[in-house]
């Protein structure tokens, strides 16, 4: 499960970018119920997502040339500069160097070698989010790619992570967990395999951030009446809960879950 409690390798930060921040907040406070709080002066209009004053996601404007609006997961490293030289050498791509935001910590924006893309966050004041695995917060992370041994492989040559095999009725799914993390409670994402060609939504590589909801499809009608749209309609996934994939009014992707009730 994901925690607040960050090791290398946890998912530790989640931002949005944005072409109308104003408008993403909108959005989001009417799906999700979330605050925004504005990052400061010198933080080029970086705002933080907030549930009763603690942050669960951030927000800013688009940065990078040719990005298009999008959810990024970050993860935890004690060095950025040694992962991302690490993802160079197992065939990845630094997009954005690591470089130091203040006194919060260290970041660098990555592509895998399936093209997915992700950030490093080395803590220095900023630990991570404030809070997850509640209602309306983040409780998963899923990577959609063409070749998931390889990305498993790639991701364990950065953080050590264990993968594990599974077969759902959708498939075979790998779960991720942080290195010498065990048991039932260990995963905090997976890994699924999607076609490497296509032009459909869902089909290219990339991380997807699932938020805990009480009721999907309350959820989604929430986004679409919002000016969201329906990538996935809320369906039911044996052994996993009821599930559906969103898309913001500016087409960034992301996922609601309501989990099964747990075994006692």
């Amino acid at each position: 499960m994901l925690s607040t409690d960050f090791v290398t390798g946890s998912p530790n930060w989640l931002d949005l970018g944005s072409p109308d921040t104003a408008g993403s907040a909108g959005f989001y406070g009417r799906v999700f119920g979330w605050d925004v709080q504005a990052a400061g002066p010198d933080t080029g209009g970086y705002a933080f997502f907030q549930q009763d004053g603690k942050d669960v996601a951030a927000l800013g404007p688009l940065t990078e040339e040719g990005a298009s609006p999008a959810w990024t997961v970050y993860f935890q490293t004690p060095d950025a500069d040694a992962t991302a030289k690490a993802a160079e050498q197992a065939g990845g791509t630094v997009r954005v160097p690591p470089a130091d935001v203040m006194d919060a910590g260290r970041l660098a924006c990555l592509t895998d070698p399936g093209g997915a893309e992700f950030s490093l966050w080395q803590p220095g004041a900023v630990k991570g989010l404030e809070r997850m695995c509640e209602p309306d917060t983040l409780l998963w992370v899923e990577l959609h790619t063409a070749d998931p041994a390889a990305a498993a492989a790639f991701y364990r040559s950065l953080f050590g992570w264990g993968a594990e095999e599974k077969e759902f009725s959708t498939g075979t799914y790998t779960l991720i967990s942080t290195a010498g993390s065990s048991g039932p409670d260990a995963p905090f994402g997976g890994i699924a395999p999607v076609p490497g060609e296509g032009d459909g939504e869902g089909r290219e590589s990339r991380w997807i951030p699932y938020f805990l909801v009480t009721d999907p499809d309350v959820t989604v009608t929430k986004a679409q009446e919002s000016g969201g749209s329906v990538v996935a309609p809320a369906t039911d996934v044996p052994d996993v809960g009821r599930i559906a994939w969103l898309a913001d009014q500016f087409g960034a992707v992301f996922g609601v879950i309501k989990p099964l009730p747990r075994e006692a």
